[in-house]
């Protein structure tokens, strides 16, 4: 395979805003679990087949990759996909050029260090929101035996003797978490993980070591007791779980349109906190009963969203490791807080400068100010009009431009969607299907 990065194509979105959403649209399956499955695939020496898989752009990208050190990726199904990895991967063959687009392909580290005592992989590139270090990546793996020097383009991977280990994780991360997760697995000893984030990415991973036969304690907790064990040879199936960052997109476009509408397959206990901020500044909605989704560990259930007054809140809205708001999910209360009547902060502590970028709704009538690069207020209630916006280079940002146009009356046009494909599967047919107006420009 060419290490010549894949030329991506252009594509733009015309939306006819100020239309109603009706009916109901189901979740589909989670960006962040697909990406990590397909990680972990790596951790069994036979085949694993993978359903629930997002056709996105975000794993395109980790499929090149994989592709790349040779390991034979099959897609079966519209979303189901084979794995199969080689008997000696192809380190020096790696795409440099793909890997140094997207931030997934670091949990690369954790099934690779099983195999290869030396690597190298280019720095770690996905949504343009500051600095962000793999220090939680270093100083977990060091534990374990594994060392990462970093230069000015690289990270430098030398395995030593891998061990088992008591860690305090550096910070919250889920990537960095789930690199340790896919270390400890193979090392056949008692692995603690301390301070390890319960989101439910972490939480899918877990599952599928599971079915390896990796015994976890304290899954849905901050502490994580890995029993690991020597290796995995045998076929293996396996079903992501939905995105709760989708159900919460969907109610935000919902909300910002002021619409009626049904969420399927929302995953709940991710959206908890979301929800009770939301029903505090007044949104009145209806949750199904629970039942379980196709991985049968997680919680489901039908939200619907009805037309309400919004208001703001008295308080900051910010982001915390799970059960918090997921960091996430934070940007969609930005279009939220423009049709709720008052001023509204959000405080995005964790991102260096994404904040700036909410204050794009601006260019659709907002009224967004910036305090610093990481708290805006956010003045409602505004009409918000139609405009032509280039897309930011982060996924979630990108996002609330789209359902900012959504609600704004006239056309509006949206150039450079990309960012918007990295996360999100067909979204523009999807949000015709419930009465959203949006043209492909190719």
């Amino acid at each position: 395979m060419s290490k010549k990065l894949r030329k991506i194509e252009s594509i733009d979105f015309e939306i006819r805003g100020g239309k109603k959403l009706s009916g109901s649209i189901e979740t589909n399956f989670s960006k962040n679990g697909s990406v990590v499955l397909l990680c972990a695939s790596l951790l069994n020496k036979n085949k694993t087949v993978l359903h629930g898989i997002a056709r996105i752009e975000e794993v395109n990208r980790l499929v090149e990759i994989m592709e790349s050190l040779g390991v034979t990726v099959k897609w079966i199904s519209r979303n189901s996909i084979e794995i199969r990895p080689p008997k000696k991967f192809s380190i020096g063959k790696l795409n440099n050029e793909v890997a140094g687009r997207i931030r997934s392909g670091l949990m690369l580290i954790g099934p690779l260090i099983h195999y290869e005592k030396h690597f190298k992989l280019p720095h770690a590139g996905g949504c343009k929101m500051g600095e962000r270090t793999i220090a939680a990546h270093h100083y977990g793996l060091e534990k374990l035996g594994v060392h990462i020097k970093t230069d000015h383009k690289e990270y430098k991977i030398k395995v030593g003797r891998l061990r088992s280990a008591e860690i305090v994780m550096y910070e919250a991360g889920d990537t960095a978490t789930n690199n340790i997760l896919m270390a400890a697995a193979l090392i056949p000893s008692k692995t603690t993980i301390r301070f390890a984030p319960p989101n439910y990415q972490v939480q899918e991973l877990c599952f599928f070591l599971e079915k390896m036969g990796v015994k976890i304690d304290g899954i849905g907790t901050t502490n994580l007791i890995v029993h690991g064990i020597k290796g995995f040879n045998a076929p293996l199936e396996y079903h992501n779980s939905e995105d709760p960052i989708e159900s919460m997109m969907f109610i935000s476009a919902a909300v910002t349109t002021n619409s009626k509408l049904t969420i399927k397959r929302a995953p709940i206990d991710f959206l908890l906190v979301e929800l009770l901020k939301l029903e505090k500044m007044g949104l009145k909605f209806s949750l199904s009963s629970k039942y379980k989704s196709y991985n049968g560990r997680t919680d489901l259930v039908d939200i619907t969203v009805l037309p309400s007054k919004l208001k703001a809140l008295s308080d900051k809205i910010h982001s915390l490791p799970y059960p918090g708001i997921n960091a996430d999910n934070l940007p969609f209360f930005v279009p939220i807080a423009t049709q709720a009547k008052g001023v509204t902060l959000i405080h995005d502590w964790m991102w260096e400068n994404r904040a700036i970028y909410f204050t794009e709704l601006n260019r659709l009538g907002g009224q967004v100010a910036l305090a610093d690069p990481h708290r805006v207020f956010i003045t409602g209630r505004t009409k918000l009009k139609s405009g032509q916006v280039v897309c930011p280079p982060a996924l979630r940002p990108a996002m609330i431009i789209l359902i900012a146009m959504l609600a704004a009356e006239g056309t509006s046009i949206l150039r450079n969607i990309y960012s918007i494909r990295r996360g999100y599967e067909e979204i523009a047919r999807r949000l015709n299907s419930i009465g959203a107006d949006i043209r492909v420009i190719k």
